[in-house]
């Protein structure tokens, strides 16, 4: 890099910095749980520090145990109520939780604090799963994945919200990657535990479970963290929230819901939410739904929703005084960049991904245990990379040439997909795609988060991970969407076409249940038939997820380069405590390439 910074290079940072001065003063109280965990930074002792880390590492674990072992239920579950056809509708909804939920639990976690938030995702999570566990039918599963996704969501990412509280940026990356190692474990770990529970106990029991191991797993971190908190507040390093009003200046209950709802911004969230779920949910569901595309509700659902996207950006640009998407961070170019990288690839991962495991329990002739591993690969790839993209951004500090070469990995890994899908293709291809998938992800998502996170102050943190991941996860119910309107509106047509001899009613069941499809032995007509079906839908929905997969890699050339040092961010001269550090940043250092 050259030694002198450009001019462009100086205002954007002094823009930055602009922003944060501006929005201290207009979102000091939002930002209240910012303070806090400043100021916690000085009531650890050496034992709390450590027993901090432990704690979030066993909130990382039962996090990935999760991820490694529910996913695979739901198709089982959908099949056994009779609706397999319904999963994508299912994914769909809860990607749009997931995406929606975010903004709201980073709010939460600034304008009260990381400990309150923690005990307000656990509750979602334990009531979700207690739901989904006792459904007795498909529309009650989604209702409780609904209240899951708010748990979960918040999970994830309180996780990367406290790690950026606790890091520089130099080991952001690293101890990012670190805390999705159990990944790495459960991938073996959590295929058994789920084989033995679909064939043993059932998926009732897989999801039950979690309702008591999760608060276990997440008490030991919520107690560490409110302890955290009331100590500095003993010790008057943080003030409360009200403190410094008079008794007849205090806010009522009423009032102070009113103000938590402004600080939430809850109409700006209804707007983007019900967007979103206006305009993807009927692409899934244009097949099942009474007269498809000729049903007039299905219709105005995307209208309505396409309706509903100007008066967002009116909204929260105009009238909101806490918007979802602050101003500031629309004009950040780091932001805006990692936020649509993030999009497009996981429309691109979820196209590929939503029906990938029903493709191989009905196309590959493997134990169930084998298509589990199958299912795990890329998890295990991206975790393992991921540490390694992040010690790598520790001895190089940067970022931007790491997030190249993964997306530029990923993207290849996907076109491999196209040609490795048939029944008959090598199993190591088929693997190796995943393999690559999983190597160019792990660098892409530890880099591009680093990058987000490093163009704004500490206030800004935990919104703009949140804001980066709705647009992410937003891209991700856009992905699944799409994929189920390919699957649902191609795979009626191509069992009739190679399964011309069986009733309408057979070819309906074989499309509702994998169960069903995977029945007869290979070699047999039937079983073959669907093969070939499956390996036909695949194929277009493989060549529509390489298409996506370009963009991300494209837009990664337009990241600026940020120095990863010892701040907190890249904008602020400030430690982890807030204080002001005693060397200023080096301006060769903050050059942006």
């Amino acid at each position: 890099m050259s030694s002198h910074k450009s001019a462009s290079s100086i205002k954007e940072v002094k823009d930055a910095e602009l922003g944060s001065a501006n929005s201290s003063s207009t979102d000091l109280a939002a930002h209240h749980g910012v303070k806090a965990v400043e100021a916690t930074h000085k009531v650890y002792g050496k034992y709390s520090k450590w027993f901090l880390f432990i704690s979030l590492g066993l909130a990382a674990y039962i996090y990935s145990l999760d991820g490694s072992t529910t996913w695979s239920y739901l198709a089982f579950a959908a099949s056994s109520l009779g609706n397999h056809t319904l999963i994508s509708s299912i994914q769909v909804a809860q990607a749009i939780i997931i995406a929606v939920g975010k903004p709201v639990i980073a709010k939460i976690a600034d304008v009260k604090s990381r400990g309150t938030a923690y005990a307000a995702v656990l509750i979602f999570y334990v009531i979700g799963y207690i739901i989904i566990a006792s459904a007795k039918n498909v529309q009650t599963i989604a209702g409780g994945i609904v209240l899951y996704a708010v748990g979960y969501t918040g999970l994830q990412l309180l996780t990367q919200i406290i790690i950026a509280d606790i890091t520089t940026l130099k080991w952001r990356g690293f101890v990012s990657g670190m805390m999705s190692s159990p990944f790495i474990i459960n991938a073996f770990v959590g295929s058994n535990i789920s084989t033995n529970i679909l064939n043993g106990a059932g998926w009732r029991w897989g999801y039950g479970m979690f309702a008591i191991l999760v608060p276990v797993s997440l008490a030991p971190l919520i107690i560490t963290l409110l302890w955290a908190e009331r100590k500095a507040r003993k010790l008057g390093v943080v003030a409360r929230a009200n403190a410094g009003q008079s008794e007849p200046e205090r806010k009522s209950f009423a009032k102070n819901i009113l103000d938590t709802a402004d600080k939430l911004d809850v109409i700006g969230l209804l707007l983007i939410g019900t967007s979103v779920a206006l305009i993807l949910l009927p692409i899934t569901l244009s097949k099942t739904a009474k007269g498809g595309w000729n049903n007039a509700s299905m219709i105005a659902m995307i209208v309505v929703g396409f309706v509903l996207v100007p008066f967002y950006a009116l909204w929260d640009l105009k009238y909101a005084r806490h918007p979802v998407i602050a101003r500031r961070f629309v004009f950040n170019r780091s932001v805006v960049i990692a936020a649509a990288i993030g999009a497009f690839d996981f429309i691109s991962f979820y196209i590929s991904w939503t029906y990938l495991y029903s493709f191989v329990v009905v196309v590959k002739p493997w134990p169930l245990i084998h298509q589990t591993y199958f299912a795990q690969t890329q998890t295990v790839a991206l975790t393992v990379f991921g540490i390694a993209a992040g010690l790598s951004m520790r001895f190089t500090h940067r970022a931007k040439p790491i997030l190249i070469v993964g997306l530029a990995i990923r993207v290849l890994g996907c076109g491999l997909m196209i040609h490795s899908r048939g029944a008959n293709a090598s199993d190591a291809e088929i693997v190796w795609s995943q393999l690559l998938q999983g190597i160019g992800g792990g660098f892409a998502a530890v880099a591009s988060q680093v990058c987000a996170q490093a163009s704004v102050p500490h206030a800004d943190t935990a919104m703009v991970t949140a804001v980066v991941l709705l647009i992410t996860e937003i891209g991700g119910a856009i992905g699944g969407a799409i994929a189920g309107g390919i699957w649902s509106n191609m795979m009626p047509g191509r069992l009739a076409h190679h399964l011309p001899f069986l009733t309408d009613a057979q070819r309906a069941t074989l499309f509702s249940s994998i169960y069903a499809a995977a029945a007869n032995p290979r070699g047999d007509p039937i079983r073959e038939g669907v093969i070939l079906a499956y390996d036909d839908v695949m194929k277009i929905i493989t060549i529509v997820a390489t298409i996506f997969g370009f963009i991300p890699f494209a837009l990664s050339f337009l990241m600026p380069n940020w120095y990863l040092g010892d701040q907190q961010n890249a904008v602020e001269n400030v430690d982890l405590s807030g204080e002001k550090v005693a060397t200023s940043i080096d301006s060769t250092k903050s050059e942006k390439a």
